[in-house]
């Protein structure tokens, strides 16, 4: 902490961090963080727009001392190195490629534990810390010390945990099993790559299949339950959203109205009649915070099906924005540690929460 200042530093600007950033930058006034920190590794010239606005915007960007000449040519002006950003930082949220984060942890975050309060890793950097989402298991913030290492949930992992907690655990202990399969978009709209064909996801795992299920059986034995779960996964051509179909077997059954009720009055989960992920997306694109739905999951009312104890859905995953979502409230836990007091805050995301779309 600088001088009483609550800072946080976003290591990466991509297709996580850049909206991350833009997001502390929209609320932080709100919430009450003084400086927003974000560390550029290469210096290229196609992101200097982003770079400019983000600096406009009151972001200081951040890199190593050997590449601040190279940021100076290209007209940008770093504001501090790498090495006194951490010096300052509260929290830092690291948002690089996948194995980075772990990287990173290793050569520049274990040698800062004693002053930053907490670092959060987004997505598949499964052995960077324990996982959480949003209002799925907030106990780890809020039961005992806080943990110095935390995995953010990918977004398709928020999205299944979202349908298991508020649906499968409804009434308690009700939830017996989940099938799940991720029809999963190749890329992001600001991503070149693709993929020619749609692409089946090997079953990595023997017990959970892809690492969906298996994230998920993760974030629910933070809770002390052993859930059964099982996932499959293919990746299709498009860059819109992310689709799930969700089989969920209860113990006791529930009815499609309460099901339909129990999401209405689910702030994390969203309806919609829509049926085509395009006209979801737009949606996003016209009404989220910087194109971004922050609900966990879109659930598409036309297709909830309940046969006996058997729920059968389709949902929409709102891109990367529930997990944005959960990186915020993450560091509000660390930076004020009461748990009324970040309940309150997080009332600035409520205008992208949407009950429909």
């Amino acid at each position: 902490m600088a001088d009483g200042k609550k800072v946080v530093l976003v290591n990466g600007t991509g297709t996580i961090g850049e909206p991350l950033i833009s997001l502390l930058l929209g609320i932080k006034d709100k919430v009450g963080i003084d400086e927003v920190l974000f560390y550029k590794h290469s210096p290229r010239l196609t992101d200097r727009p982003m770079l400019n606005d983000l600096i406009r915007r009151g972001a200081k960007m951040v890199t190593e001392e050997s590449k601040k000449s190279e940021f100076e040519q290209l007209g940008l002006k770093p504001a501090y190195t790498l090495e006194e950003a951490l010096n300052i930082a509260d929290v830092v949220a690291d948002a690089t490629k996948e194995g980075i984060g772990e990287k990173n942890k290793e050569l520049f975050y274990s040698k800062h534990e004693n002053h930053i309060k907490g670092f959060l890793a987004q997505g598949s950097e499964s052995n960077f810390g324990i996982i959480y989402a949003n209002g799925i298991n907030d106990e780890i913030f809020t039961s005992g010390p806080l943990p110095k290492y935390v995995q953010i949930a990918s977004c398709n992992t928020h999205a299944a945990a979202a349908l298991v907690k508020h649906l499968g655990y409804a009434k308690e202990d009700n939830f017996e099993h989940a099938d799940l399969t991720f029809i999963r978009r190749a890329s992001d709209v600001s991503q070149d790559k693709s993929v020619p064909a749609p692409t089946i996801s090997a079953f990595d795992d023997e017990v959970f299949g892809t690492h969906h299920a298996q994230d998920v059986h993760r974030i629910f034995k933070t809770l002390g339950k052993n859930i059964d779960i099982f996932s499959s996964a293919i990746k299709v051509n498009s860059q819109y959203m992310h689709s799930l179909s969700a089989h969920l077997k209860f113990k006791e059954p529930l009815s499609r109205d309460e099901i339909i009720s129990i999401v209405n009055g689910t702030p994390q989960l969203a309806l919609t009649n829509k049926t085509s992920v395009n006209k979801v997306f737009s949606f996003g694109r016209d009404h989220g915070y910087y194109g971004r739905i922050l609900n966990q999951s879109v659930i598409v009312e036309p297709s909830v099906k309940v046969n006996g104890d058997h729920l059968y859905l389709w949902s929409m995953t709102p891109q990367d924005g529930n997990s944005i979502l959960s990186s915020i409230k993450a560091i509000l836990y660390y930076l004020y540690e009461e748990n009324s007091k970040v309940e309150e805050l997080m009332k600035v995301a409520n205008p992208w929460l949407f009950n429909e779309v």
